[in-house]
């Protein structure tokens, strides 16, 4: 990993650049500073991150569930700068489709974080991502998965069907999925995804957003992303302004939803 002292320059020249956003991530990025400093150092990294002038949003993404500290969730309640939104890997939540994929964590678990996050920000954004068809995998495992997301609405998830890469593990495990099951199993956790973004969209009609404006795509239009959206991986904020500026901060009022993006005006009254 790299030092806290190098990350922290880093960002600081990068806010001196203009840059409004950072993002955090790693292989793991809860367990930042284990092998630099034996102990876990991401709310520090953070909370350093935060007190850096002209810095608007910090975004976490890639943290595991088992190592999502309650020191760390204070830290994203209460640093305003750190955006309500986390990125969070769980892959499944069957018991035991985890244990084969060599994850710590169980269902019951899961669910107690995703009450925990919520308690603590009301407002978060929780994004993850879920693999359909690994080897073992029973219809009762992909039950439990689907209720899983139905259960606790996830704000944002990818879902990816299990792809047998040489040389690993689960490679050579027995009961390989078929293909069109694995991605039967994928669509059908994708719909029901969509189904749930669309609902959680529809939620923000009438809301006003703070959108850090990205590009401009007509007259008078332009594409930003809010809070709750990271680049390339979430939907959009497409809106009217006759005064928005690239890579500033408009105040839109959102007025339609679909299923990953937003649409609206900005308020040009705000500054």
């Amino acid at each position: 990993s790299r030092k806290m002292e190098d990350i922290l320059a880093e960002a600081r020249s990068l806010a001196e650049k203009g840059y409004k956003e950072l993002i955090v991530i790693a292989q793991d990025t809860t367990m930042y500073g284990i092998d630099l400093y034996g102990e876990k150092r991401l709310a520090e990294l953070v909370r350093k991150l935060n007190e850096i002038d002209g810095i608007k949003w910090i975004r976490l993404h890639y943290c595991y569930p088992e190592s999502v500290t309650d020191e760390l969730i204070d830290v994203m309640a209460n640093c305003e700068k750190v955006c309500k939104y986390i990125d969070i890997p769980f892959q499944h939540a069957s018991d035991g489709v985890l244990r084969r994929m060599g994850r710590r964590g169980k269902e019951a678990d899961y669910r107690a974080l995703i009450e925990k996050l919520r308690a603590a920000m009301p407002d978060i954004t929780i994004r993850s991502t879920f693999i359909t068809g690994f080897p073992g995998e029973t219809t009762e495992d992909f039950e439990t998965l689907m209720r899983f997301v139905n259960d606790t609405e996830l704000d944002k998830m990818g879902v990816f069907a299990y792809s047998r890469e040489e040389g690993t593990p689960a490679a050579e495990m027995e009961d390989q999925i078929d293909e069109e099951v694995k991605e039967l199993r994928r669509d059908a956790l994708m719909a029901l995804g969509q189904e749930i973004s669309k609902t959680k969209n529809e939620a923000k009609i009438g809301k006003t957003l703070d959108v850090l404006t990205e590009s401009k795509i007509g007259k008078d239009t332009f594409v930003g992303r809010s809070m709750g959206d990271s680049p390339d991986v979430d939907g959009s904020v497409i809106f009217k302004s006759k005064n928005a500026k690239i890579g500033e901060f408009a105040k839109v009022k959102i007025e339609k939803a679909s299923e990953y993006d937003l649409e609206g005006t900005a308020d040009e009254s705000c500054k």
